[in-house]
């Protein structure tokens, strides 16, 4: 049941939603097992229950709010509600000093066997377009191995730009990265 002050994103076609807590250990910790999903992630290395429950959860709850729509969708579909993967959604820099609260960093993780259907595109099209009646959202952003060719086919199929390429600064540790982002219309 949504509160009043939750944002709510409606289904769309194929997908339904809703924001990941810290009972969502196991999906989160299923997704996370096949090497070619963490492949631009990591390398390949499978995250372990243990990094999932003090080093992921624990990030994932620092910036989820219900009220502002920020935190990891949950995409299901329809009409099983099926955990196909996630969408991400927090300001941009949130781990930094000065984060973009202007400006949100979609990101996505879905089990292989849902790639190449249109899936992460279907969701982060659905989300972004619930957000954006937000007039102080300015920007969608994303970030990216300049190798994951599939997800810079996905930022474009979202009207994003190519902005630059750059260090991504986290954390859990620093990545060079291409940055793409689309301005709210």
């Amino acid at each position: 049941m949504t509160q009043q002050n939750e944002v709510n994103i409606m289904p769309s076609e194929r997908l339904c939603y809703r924001l990941m807590t810290d009972k969502d250990v196991d999906s989160f910790y299923q997704l996370d097992q096949d090497p070619e999903v963490m492949r631009y992630i990591n390398g390949g290395k499978p995250s372990s229950r243990e990094e999932i429950e003090t080093v992921y959860m624990p990030r994932l709850m620092s910036y989820t709010n219900f009220a502002k729509g920020w935190g990891m969708w949950r995409v299901g579909l329809q009409p099983n509600n099926e955990f196909i993967g996630w969408i991400l959604v927090r300001p941009m820099q949130f781990f930094s000093k000065q984060p973009e609260h202007h400006n949100l960093e979609l990101g996505w993780r879905f089990f292989r066997a849902h790639w190449g259907k249109g899936y992460a595109t279907e969701a982060a099209t659905q989300i972004m377009n619930t957000l954006s009646v937000d007039k102080d959202i300015q920007y969608f952003s994303a970030v990216a191995d300049e190798n994951n060719l599939g997800s810079i086919h996905i930022m474009k199929k979202l009207g994003m730009d190519f902005v630059k390429k750059y260090l991504h600064k986290d954390p859990l540790g620093d990545t060079p990265c291409v940055y793409y982002q689309k301005t709210t219309e």
